[in-house]
């Protein structure tokens, strides 16, 4: 016979689970990292049995006496954590309740399921809080960068084959508005989870006259104009991992958007691109071949978002088919939470370091935004204005650009005469059209890659990131 736990969770066992079931069932592992929220909660609850009569002056100053205590050995690495128990939420109430007896009624009007519900959601608020400034840190770099090489040329890619000429400020400000996607939805993530589930018990709320409110205030969970955000159904509070799981699918989305920032660095710092040079802090050599520098930052990057996708694709197979309300499967969202936040936090911190190491090769660069047929739909522009319908002036230059080819010289190289064998409608002042730094200068639209046009972006994020 194996041997059981000394820990019963009810009167109504005659022993604990048996240690393989205490081991397999077990969170302490992991969920311990949520004891500062925990603690938190803890004190609200208490200070709410006070205010309605369920302890004395006396027992809640005992218990936030301990509760300190046990913070402290907490915070210096002096608590032992006991598999036995089980949870974090036991581990805290078994070594309270040993020193502190009136923590016996700590737990009055609180189910485990309405406690770990708080405690994750009052550590998602601080994570989103860390990482949104992370973010933030990684626009400006980008903002920086973009400011440092505003007047470097590169081509611009569709297909991943040269398309247009753009500069690399505008590429980079590129990324800039796509984190800015992503910090606006982390923004409402934390508006979303910084609502109070405490009160609603294991399912169906307490029969004690629970001041909710007082708890939701206490914990800081209210309106801008302090009314306190409370759960409205005790069934959906508990079960509810909403939050988890938009937190994680926003992580995922940033995550595609680091890797795809990584993908446009691996190509620059191959040797066929050679745009840029990135720091030998940041990339590793080749443990046969001594001529590499490899990227491999930007490669974990790319391999990093795989799992941040993956925990998303956990979590939300894990609730697909959970019935109403609390199961215990939810123990497994944890590790997925964790996870996501620990790589996506790391993942933008170290992208911003790589970013700051990165050395542009401007001759090469121009060399490659130089190529004429990139402007080639700027002559086909230039057919617009001179009066020909676009499509008649797309497939002109289109048959211009074959002519090229086949007589082996450059778009630009044409005379005069062999525009003309395409289309009536070319003069001299074509030619004019061959400069890339002269073309961006035409397109100042709102948005658009031109230097005014840039330099108003760069203005204007320099304003909001401070």
């Amino acid at each position: 016979m194996k041997k059981s736990s000394p820990i019963s969770r009810s009167g109504r066992f005659g022993a604990g689970p048996g240690a393989d079931v205490a081991q397999f069932s077990q969170s302490i592992s992991f969920d311990w990292r949520l004891w500062r929220q925990d603690i938190l909660g803890s004190r609200a609850h208490a200070a709410m049995l006070r205010k309605i009569g369920v302890l004395t002056s006396a027992e809640l100053k005992a218990i936030n006496g301990g509760l300190e205590e046990i913070e402290k050995r907490i915070a210096a690495g002096k608590f032992v954590w006991k598999a036995e128990l089980e949870d974090l939420h036991m581990n805290i109430e078994a070594e309270l309740t040993r020193n502190v007896p009136p923590a016996a009624k700590l737990h009055t009007g609180r189910s485990r399921n309405d406690q770990v519900a708080l405690d994750m959601r009052l550590w998602l608020l601080d994570e989103i809080v860390a990482l949104r400034s992370e973010i933030r840190s990684l626009q400006r770099v980008l903002v920086a960068c973009a400011q440092r090489e505003k007047n470097v040329l590169i081509p611009g890619y569709t297909h991943l084959q040269r398309a247009q000429p753009v500069s690399v400020a505008h590429h980079l400000l590129a990324y800039v508005e796509m984190l800015a996607r992503d910090d606006e939805r982390f923004e409402q993530c934390r508006e979303r989870a910084a609502v109070c589930p405490l009160g609603s018990g294991a399912i169906a709320g307490s029969t004690l006259p629970l001041d909710r409110e007082f708890v939701a205030k206490y914990l800081g969970l209210v309106e801008k104009n302090g009314k306190p955000k409370l759960t409205q159904n005790s069934m959906d509070a508990v079960s509810d991992r909403d939050f988890v799981v938009e937190f994680c699918a926003h992580a995922a989305l940033l995550a595609a958007h680091l890797s795809r920032l990584a993908e446009d660095l691996i190509l620059w710092a191959t040797s066929e691109f050679n745009f840029i040079r990135i720091s030998e802090a940041y990339t590793t050599g080749s443990s046969l071949m001594p001529q590499k520098r490899n990227p491999d930052v930007a490669e974990l990057t790319r391999g990093k978002a795989s799992r941040v996708i993956g925990n998303l694709v956990s979590l939300l197979t894990l609730i697909k088919g959970l019935p109403m309300t609390y199961n215990r499967d939810l123990q497994e969202d944890k590790e997925r939470l964790f996870d996501t936040a620990d790589t996506i936090r790391a993942t933008t911190r170290i992208c911003a370091a790589m970013l700051q190491n990165v050395e542009w090769n401007w001759e090469v660069c121009a060399r490659a935004a130089g190529d004429p047929v990139l402007l080639a739909t700027d002559l086909a522009d230039y057919l617009v204005r001179k009066g020909v319908p676009f499509r008649k002036a797309h497939h002109a230059v289109g048959a211009l650009v074959a002519l090229a080819e086949k007589r082996g010289k450059s778009l630009s190289r044409l005379v005069l005469a062999e525009l003309r064998e395409v289309e009536p409608a070319f003069e001299q002042d074509a030619f004019q059209i061959f400069s890339a730094g002269e073309a961006l200068k035409n397109r100042n639209l709102p948005g658009g890659p031109g230097p005014a046009a840039v330099e108003k972006q760069l203005r204007r994020w320099h304003k909001l990131l401070g």
